[in-house]
């Protein structure tokens, strides 16, 4: 019997997710929890074979959760609504075994389950395409022209701080807004971090 933890903050999604599972001959919920922390608690006691967490719950993320859950000897899966690269990045670093999104069919869940309790790794395949298939196409200039922005520093403020004048900078940054398809630096510093270039 796989034993499983589940950690979503959404109450209605928990309770689906588990009764779903429960619906598996050889699969039982033996916890539920709202937050990160929660899941690390249940996990402790419980010890099943895998916890299923979303990202963003209070508290603690699942991401951060992660990384103590895999030492505590129990296999980690993402399932959430974020098909970001960074987020997919940092679950890698995590040692996630798989990453799932909600909007995947739910037989597939199960069928994942099962997967990574074979030993193997399972990732949404849109994510494993976006992760390999775009590189930072920033400069290490511009990359700290953005840096600097993102920091709360203003055209003139940066120019002094780079030795460049406010024309060189200006253009700098439209030269960043552009390759990031963006119209502005909040967007810019958004799809920056949404893509994980942010080191």
């Amino acid at each position: 019997m796989i034993r499983i933890v589940i950690a979503e903050d959404q109450r209605m999604l928990l309770g689906a997710l588990a009764s779903l599972l429960e619906l598996e001959d050889d699969m039982t919920v033996v916890g539920k929890a709202g937050n990160g922390e929660e899941a690390i608690t249940l996990v402790q006691l419980h010890k099943p074979d895998i916890c299923i967490m979303d990202i963003e719950m209070p508290v603690k993320s699942g991401l951060e959760a992660a990384e103590e859950i895999r030492q505590l000897g129990c296999k980690v899966i993402i399932l959430t609504t974020f098909a970001r690269s960074g987020y997919f990045d940092r679950a890698l670093k995590a040692g996630v075994c798989g990453y799932l999104l909600k909007d995947s069919p739910s037989e597939e869940l199960a069928s994942s389950i099962r997967s990574v309790m074979t030993g193997r790794r399972i990732y949404a395949p849109e994510l494993v395409d976006d992760a390999y298939g775009q590189e930072n196409p920033l400069t290490e200039r511009e990359k700290e022209v953005l840096g600097l922005i993102a920091d709360g520093k203003n055209t003139k403020e940066i120019a002094d701080q780079l030795y460049l004048t406010n024309g060189t900078v200006r253009n700098y940054i439209s030269v960043i807004l552009d390759k990031l398809g963006v119209s502005n630096r909040i967007e810019a510093i958004t799809r920056f971090k949404e893509k994980g270039w942010f080191k």
